[in-house]
Formats: C-alpha cells, sequence, structure tokens
C-alpha cells in the first residue's frame, strides 16, 4: 500500500482531494474499524467496493480510501456511467479479523447514509461478504447470483483490461491482434487470472508473477505461462507489463527498468505519482493505458447490477472500453499531454458539463 503523509491533517488531505464525504465508523464489540470516503456524488450515488487490509496505521488506510475514491469518480465519469466516486476501507486482516456481526455492523453505517454511498467487493472482501452486508443495507452490488446479484465481477474487469491492452496494441502496432506479443502479468487473483485465460486464447506469450508460489504454480500449469520471480520481472523484455496486484508499482525506480512498450493492468492507483510518473512514461516512449479507465469492467458490472441491466448489456458497456482508451490515447498525443491527464481532462469535463445541466434545474 502506498504510504501517507502523517503532517497532514485529515481536513486538509480532505481539501486536497476535493471530497464531499468522509466517515469513521468503529464498533468495539465487533473490532470494526472502517473509514468511508464519498468524492463526489454529481452523476450519481456515490459507489465503490470495501477493501479489507491490515493497514500499519490509521493513516495510511485514510490516504488509502482518499485515492481510491477519487479514481472511482473519474472511473465512473470516464466510463459514461451516472455514478459518482465513493471507497470504502475496513482496517484488519481479512483471513482472521472478518465475522458476520463485523459485516453487518459496517453495513447499518452504510444504511445511515441512506443510499448516496453503494459498496461491492474489493481486495480483502467477496460476494459472500456483500451478502452479510445486504442483510442490513440494499445500498450494495456484487451479491451472489443466486439471491439475483451479479456475483463475481473478475470476469468482466478482466475483459475490460483485455480491451484495454488490445486499444494500446492498436495504436501502436495499427493492429489490435495479441498473437506473437508477450504479456508480463503481476498478480493472478481472480482478475489476473482470469486475464491470463484471454491473453493465451489469443495466442499471447504470457509471463506471470504473483507472491503466492503455490498458485503461481497452479495458474503457470492451467495456462501454459511462464513463471517468474517478482524480483525478476522488469528484467524480461516483453511488450507489455500488466500490473494486476496492488498500487504504485510504476514510480521512480521501476520506469528506469522497464523494458516494455505498453503499461495496461487491473490494478488501481498504479502511478507512485500521477503528474511525476506519467510524464516520465511519456518521456520514454512507453504507452500507459490508465487503470482507472481499462480497469471499469468491476464498476460496470454493479452498476448493471443496480439499473437492471442484461448480461448482453453489461457485456457491451464493457467492449465500449476499447474506444474510451483509444479516446485517452488520442488526447493524449494531440495535446502530447500523458495519457493519464488526458484522462482525467475527459473524465472533469464530463463532472464539469453535467453540474452546468444540473444547476440549471
Amino acid at each position: 500500500m502506498p504510504n501517507s503523509n502523517p503532517s497532514e491533517s485529515i481536513f486538509s488531505q480532505l481539501e486536497a482531494y476535493g471530497h464531499k464525504k468522509v466517515v469513521f465508523c468503529s464498533d468495539p464489540d465487533t473490532g470494526l474499524k472502517a473509514i468511508i470516503a464519498i468524492h463526489d456524488t454529481t452523476l450519481g450515488p456515490a459507489l465503490g467496493g470495501t477493501r479489507m487490509w491490515a493497514y500499519k496505521t490509521e493513516a495510511d488506510a485514510l490516504y488509502d480510501v482518499l485515492r481510491l475514491s477519487k479514481s472511482m469518480t473519474y472511473k465512473s465519469a470516464i466510463a459514461g456511467l451516472n455514478l459518482g466516486g465513493g471507497k470504502a476501507v475496513i482496517i484488519g486482516d481479512s483471513r482472521k479479523d472478518k465475522s458476520e456481526a463485523l459485516l453487518r455492523k459496517f453495513g447499518r453505517f452504510i444504511k445511515n447514509l441512506n443510499g448516496e454511498f453503494i459498496t461491492a467487493e474489493d481486495v480483502g472482501t467477496n460476494p459472500r461478504d456483500m451478502e452479510y452486508i445486504r442483510m442490513e443495507t440494499q445500498h450494495v452490488m456484487g451479491v451472489p447470483e443466486t439471491i439475483g446479484g451479479s456475483g463475481d465481477p473478475s470476469p468482466i474487469t478482466a475483459l475490460g483490461v483485455f480491451m484495454g491492452i488490445k486499444a494500446c496494441v492498436k495504436e501502436l502496432y495499427g493492429v489490435d491482434t495479441l498473437t506473437g506479443k508477450s504479456v508480463i502479468v503481476q498478480g493472478i487473483g481472480q482478475v489476473g487470472e482470469n486475464l491470463v485465460k484471454l491473453l493465451r486464447d489469443e495466442n499471447a506469450k504470457v509471463f506471470i508473477s504473483d507472491i503466492n508460489e503455490e498458485r503461481l504454480g497452479q495458474v503457470s500449469k492451467k495456462y501454459n505461462a511462464e513463471a517468474v520471480s517478482n524480483h525478476k520481472i522488469f528484467d524480461i523484455d516483453a511488450d507489455i507489463y500488466a500490473p494486476c496486484a496492488l498500487g504504485a508499482t510504476i514510480n521512480t525506480e521501476t520506469i528506469e527498468k522497464l523494458k516494455c512498450a505498453i503499461v495496461a493492468g487491473s490494478a488501481n492507483n498504479q502511478l507512485q505519482d500521477e503528474s511525476i510518473h506519467g510524464q516520465m512514461l511519456l518521456d520514454k516512449g512507453i504507452l500507459f493505458a490508465p487503470d482507472y479507465v481499462i480497469n471499469a469492467g468491476g464498476i460496470i458490472n454493479c452498476y448493471s447490477e443496480l439499473m437492471g441491466f442484461s448480461k448482453k448489456r453489461t457485456m457491451q458497456l464493457t467492449e465500449n472500453i476499447y474506444e474510451a482508451t483509444r479516446n485517452v490515447l488520442k488526447l493524449s498525443k494531440a495535446e502530447s499531454i500523458s495519457t493519464i491527464e488526458a484522462a482525467n481532462k475527459i473524465a472533469e469535463k464530463r463532472i464539469a458539463d453535467i453540474k452546468k445541466v444540473k444547476s440549471t434545474y
């Protein structure tokens, strides 16, 4: 997880990120310590996953939830969804601190926000956890399909990332086929594994890396992908680097090591510093697909559940990530700005335009 700046006050951080509301949730009986951040609701209710992580400090948890919730605002805006941006983090080890009581108490806090915030799964949570939260509030998506939900969003998220990769390949090589291209997938959780499958189905050469060596071996064997250790991934000369684990893997140190032509993966907040590292990638001639543009499949899945869309419509919206990525790349090229700057401009324009419409009501 990225590090916080402990010298910054809570209110100065809220001002810097432009948040509408931040809620601190505490319940000694269940051990719940959580933060819900609502960044912007111009386009609709704030939707974002609940992450459960053993943060080193509460300041780290706040820093993470502020960054993630802001990126959700931009993600929904650029995907054309009528949703705002929010996120929640629960401080704790998801393997041993999670309980039905804790999740249901958390659900009560969400209920008290009266629909301003809608949650879904994220790192450290799953559809079963969403089912517990649903026992206390209707403002949760991604519940199991058996109770009318959309279930696991991982395949849809992976499809969006795949479409984003294809858009980048089209930009660089003129055709979007991945046959013969080499891809490093760092992090083979549910999204990473689904991405590996899509890449291998199109005959791409795939290298995979993960801290879980047992899972690494299983996925390597299942898809005939080459397993490599984490500390060696930047030594590989591949066409595409797909970060699919945690954020901030694109930083000053790693950019110097990168030997790829494209960076496109599912991890949130891949750039340690948007302005510095977005520009560094541009200067080095590496095409970066902004993470919140191409990993929007998960939120599209939740939005479809919220709106009652068919699976076919969900797939169509996810496949539109191809064009959304192409638009970002075109603007980046036309204005000689980094792709993250281009994506931000497109998202901010949509939010500003809708604000003007709403001001005339």
